[in-house]
């Protein structure tokens, strides 16, 4: 059916939810198309400003809930507040709409709006305590984006130490630790554009596509956040 004189989109449409950054993102994509994306930095946290931005991109793109096959949402790692709550607003999401829920990872979102490259891409998101959330991807000749090793949670020299070919660096992390990586890894290093250096609801919506076409559902009463390393609160509960 279409909309205002424009062709109705393929199916599937997913919401996306994207928290795992200072950056709140939203977005409704489909094959091939953004229909459209809410990013906001904002010192309102993403517990106050992500309903609103839900229910603002689907007016902006005259749509409800009702129309959409699928909700999309990072699990992290990134910000614990943030990809709880983002979590939990998916969750809560699907069990009332009864759409499939499924989970991205975010170090994989970010990888994924680097441009085709035969680099090794390092994914990596500012962890405070002196520390980035990273992961390491490669491109295979489809575009795929494929992880290779685990999630790290660590400090950025260690990780500089350790490479010993070209990469590409994308993220706030790799932002916030520019020279030392600069330093430590010399002409390996290049960086991501700043403006692809946080994480977008977009990427993690049409990385959900393939998840849909396979069937990769989360259960929404058992699905959990990828935090890499203990909360804080997590730490202090352990200490009593």
């Amino acid at each position: 059916m279409a909309r205002h004189g424009i062709s109705a989109p393929a199916s599937p449409l997913i919401l996306a939810i994207e928290n795992s950054s200072m950056c709140g993102s939203v977005a409704i994509v489909s094959p091939n198309l953004c229909l459209g994306e809410l990013s906001i930095t904002s010192s309102i946290t993403h517990s106050k400003r992500l309903l609103d931005s839900i229910d603002t991109i689907l007016n902006n793109v005259d749509l409800n809930l009702n129309d959409i096959d699928a909700i999309a949402v990072s699990l992290g790692p990134g910000s614990f507040t943030g990809v709880r709550i983002g979590l939990t607003t998916a969750k809560g999401l699907a069990l009332a709409t009864g759409k499939p829920l499924i989970g991205i990872n975010s170090l994989i979102a970010l990888a994924s709006q680097v441009p085709c490259s035969n680099d090794l891409i390092c994914s990596m998101l500012d962890a405070r305590k002196k520390e980035v959330f990273a992961a390491f991807y490669k491109k295979n000749s489809l575009g795929t984006v494929m992880q290779s090793g685990n999630f790290l949670s660590v400090a950025p020299a260690i990780l500089c130490d350790a490479i010993s070919e070209p990469v590409i660096f994308v993220g706030d992390g790799a932002l916030l630790y520019k020279s030392e990586i600069e330093e430590r890894t010399g002409r390996f290093a290049t960086f991501a554009p700043h403006e692809i250096c946080f994480p977008r609801a977009s990427a993690t919506g049409m990385l959900a596509l393939s998840h849909w076409t396979s069937g990769s559902f989360l259960n929404p009463a058992e699905a959990s956040p990828i935090y890499v390393r203990p909360s804080d609160a997590e730490i202090n509960y352990r200490k009593k």
